[in-house]
């Protein structure tokens, strides 16, 4: 056992520091809109045209790039997601032209993140740890992410102040490499003889397209990647809308990936605990409180931050969360499959938020319409979590 323990808790720091980089460049992606903008004379709807291709190319090539892994093994998968990740960074250094954006930041990055993202690597993690320790396991290697966003934020205001957007892209395309090497400790593996009742992908797909519980995370997790496409993308600017500093947008979204880094951990722990449907109720409304007493609080340094510590504390605990309640009702032998289509429901709802907002920006001048959006969304989702059946499938048993 202390074999496994040991095994396990590499997998989990790995893991954690792969969605450390790949999670935290990618955030970084907001605070580049306004200068990318004006250096080039775009308006702000192309840059989150741009995220919003980025996130539904990350969308569509989750569930294929789960299946690869199921088969083959989570490490090759990461290995080429951070190669693409990287090359889409360092090509857009070089963007000139809405479409080398669109194909660099867009198509590369978004294929690429599929690759070396959330459903990949949670779902290795989940293959090599216990099932009473799960939630929690993923939790911390999610909590790595919000790490990610913490350092890699503001760092990047910083670099754009000091080298300019075009070379700090380059610098986060070299730091993507980093993601290679620690591959090797993600293979995959089922080491734990939980889930052994063989299943074909069309089976396993049939099973969890027919499960209303399914369907029902599939609903909410767009609302999540509604949510967190529009603040990541559209926030550092509409705090400078505000008559607020760039470094101050920089800041509160690092200060997002702080909290995250509790809420990630809180959410796994409790996750292992207590019911995970009513834990995802409860964190989808929590962020719908958060947005409205931020809308009608007067703007200012302190509700900036104080916005960014309440969103952050229910923001990244619905990754854990969701994902271990996949694998508990439909279990271990094709998760990576079914996490990336429930992933794929999340950047549709990326790319809804990240291009509405850029949209209805030019269309009013204001954010005002797609905040007041994101509370109905978010009390949607609270409610479409509460009669999810939870309990894991029954299959015949193995002759």
């Amino acid at each position: 056992m202390s074999v496994l323990r040991t095994s396990a808790v590499a997998v989990v720091i790995s893991g954690g520091i792969i969605l450390m980089l790949s999670f935290g460049i990618r955030s970084s992606h907001g605070v580049f809109l306004q200068p990318i903008s004006t250096d080039l004379g775009w308006s702000r709807e192309i840059f989150a045209f741009t995220i919003a291709l980025q996130n539904l190319f990350w969308g569509i090539a989750q569930p294929f790039a789960g299946m690869v892994a199921d088969r083959f093994g989570s490490g090759r998968v990461i290995v080429g997601g951070a190669i693409m990740f990287a090359a889409g960074n360092m090509i857009m250094g070089y963007a000139t032209t809405p479409l080398v954006a669109h194909f660099s930041a867009g198509l590369l990055v978004g294929v690429g993140v599929a690759g070396c993202g959330f459903s990949i690597v949670l779902a290795a993690i989940g293959r090599s740890v216990p099932a009473e320790w799960r939630s929690m396991a993923l939790g911390f290697a999610s909590a790595g992410g919000s790490l990610g966003m913490l350092v890699m934020v503001p760092l990047g205001q910083e670099f754009i102040q000091e080298y300019g957007w075009s070379q700090t892209l380059i610098i986060l395309a070299a730091l993507s490499f980093l993601m290679v090497p620690l591959a090797a400790m993600l293979v995959g593996k089922l080491e734990v003889p939980i889930d052994t009742q063989p299943q074909t992908i069309k089976e396993s797909l049939r099973e969890a397209t027919g499960h209303n519980g399914f369907l029902f995370l599939n609903a909410g997790y767009f609302v999540c990647g509604f949510h967190v496409a529009f603040i990541v993308t559209h926030f550092p600017a509409y705090v400078v809308d505000l008559g607020l500093t760039p470094e101050l947008g920089a800041w509160a979204i690092g200060v997002v990936g702080t909290v995250n880094v509790v809420s990630a951990i809180v959410a796994g722990i409790l996750g292992d605990k207590y019911s995970k449907k009513y834990l995802l109720s409860a964190l989808y409304l929590g962020r719908t409180v958060a947005i409205v007493v931020f809308m009608l609080t007067p703007p200012s340094v302190v509700s900036v931050l104080a916005f960014s510590t309440a969103i952050g504390l229910f923001w990244l605990g619905v990754v854990p969360v969701t994902s271990a309640l996949v694998m508990q009702m439909f279990g271990l032998k094709h998760a990576s499959m079914l996490l990336g289509i429930v992933f794929f429901s999340h950047q549709l709802g990326s790319f809804t938020g990240a291009w509405i907002g850029g949209y209805m920006f030019e269309l009013t001048g204001s954010y005002n319409v797609v905040w007041w959006a994101s509370v109905g969304l978010g009390l949607a989702s609270a409610f479409l979590h509460w009669p999810i059946d939870e309990r894991p499938i029954k299959r015949p048993a193995v002759a």
